[in-house]
């Protein structure tokens, strides 16, 4: 296979992860309603590593402990994530929680900086300026305040910013099948351990959402988070982030279908700022027809970004 068609078979994955991933974003919001958060993301990354473990087994054998370490790793920032978004949109719509999530799009450039030194390009600044303004208006109070809710939100766009990184730096020469199950079981682990801590036995709990748990076991985490690693093995970091951005799009859509979610001018505001903060820092803007400009007998345009940029 080709270096192009690999490219976009990656970009075609990556966009799958989107959609279903704003797909779980009102699923999540009622399954809350009847199980703790870290029970219900327990359940959903066992089953996960399950799955995939007993479909991969002969990969999973030829790990080495070096890639145990790295996995598990991984899959804490995985766990620390999830845990803080589920526990956020108790307190959040559905479709601000997916659009406050995305913030991690504007981060990641940012984070590479500090671990491969590659210092963002100046429209990363700009996208981040822009990207607070959005979050003020989907999120700021009249009195200039912002919900328990929306800050564990964002708290959580921040952890997934350091699980795009660690998937990125720590699992960029690992089969993205193996990663998988290896992070799964490490999220699967951190939620246990914390749920029978603070939040009881499970036996206690209404499984009468058993559907739901078991779509977000087998949809949103088995097959979108395959379908990112798998998608990050051959796009850069910041073309995945772009495009793995769409599910806050893709969130708000299915709330406002599925959830009832209603719509405020304020809050359409605040959505296409951040979205647009979000295609700012991560398209390539000189290389637009109408950026472009001609020189003597040749075209300027940009030299492109690093893989990590």
């Amino acid at each position: 296979m080709n270096e192009r068609r690999r490219g976009i078979l990656s970009r075609l994955a990556l966009f799958g992860a989107a959609i279903v991933w704003g797909s779980s974003f009102f699923v999540i919001k009622g399954a809350v309603d009847y199980l703790p958060p870290a029970t219900l993301q327990a359940v959903r990354f066992s089953v996960g590593a399950l799955v995939l473990g007993a479909i991969f087994w002969k990969k999973v054998k030829r790990l080495t402990g070096s890639d145990w370490l790295r996995g598990l790793l991984v899959g804490a920032f995985l766990g620390a994530a999830s845990l803080v978004q589920n526990v956020g949109i108790q307190d959040t719509t559905p479709g601000k929680n997916a659009f406050l999530t995305c913030v991690y799009c504007i981060i990641v450039p940012f984070m590479f900086w500090g671990v491969r030194g590659e210092r963002p390009q100046a429209k990363r600044f700009v996208a981040a300026v822009l990207c607070l303004v959005g979050i003020g208006l989907v999120s700021l109070t009249q009195r200039l305040t912002i919900g328990r809710g929306d800050l564990l939100t964002l708290a959580g766009g921040v952890l997934y910013a350091c699980h795009i990184v660690s998937v990125a730096t720590a699992g960029e020469d690992m089969d993205p099948v193996a990663l998988s199950v290896m992070q799964f079981a490490s999220a699967a682990l951190f939620s246990w351990i914390y749920a029978l801590t603070f939040e009881g036995s499970p036996a206690s709990f209404d499984w009468s959402v058993w559907p739901q748990v078991m779509y977000l076991a087998l949809a949103s985490t088995t097959l979108g988070y395959l379908l990112q690693v798998v998608g990050q093995k051959n796009a850069p970091p910041a073309a995945a982030s772009l495009i793995l951005s769409l599910e806050s799009v893709f969130g708000v859509l299915f709330s406002v279908l599925f959830y009832g979610e209603q719509m405020t001018g304020r809050l359409v505001l605040g959505f296409a700022v951040i979205f647009l903060s979000v295609l700012i820092s991560e398209t390539d803007l000189a290389a637009l027809p109408v950026f472009r400009r001609r020189g003597k007998g040749h075209e300027v345009s940009s030299k492109g970004e690093k893989a990590a940029s």
